[in-house]
């Protein structure tokens, strides 16, 4: 199984998205200027789906 964490922090850097804070466990709270939220990601990114969630919540039009 692919693991996706490495891109999608890759995708999220290159759209202005920039990493704010830890959360809980292995959790990163990220910033989108695009969509003007906050949002988590995972440490570890096992699904296509989840990493696709993510980029929903950015506000980037990007498939894995």
């Amino acid at each position: 199984m692919a693991e996706y964490e490495k891109k999608v922090r890759a995708k999220l850097s290159e759209n202005g998205c920039h990493f704010h804070r830890h959360g809980k466990g292995d959790h990163d709270i990220w910033y989108s200027p695009l969509s003007k939220i906050y949002f988590t990601v995972d440490g570890k990114i096992k699904s296509r789906h989840t990493a696709n969630a993510i980029m929903k919540q950015a506000g980037i039009d990007c498939k894995f």
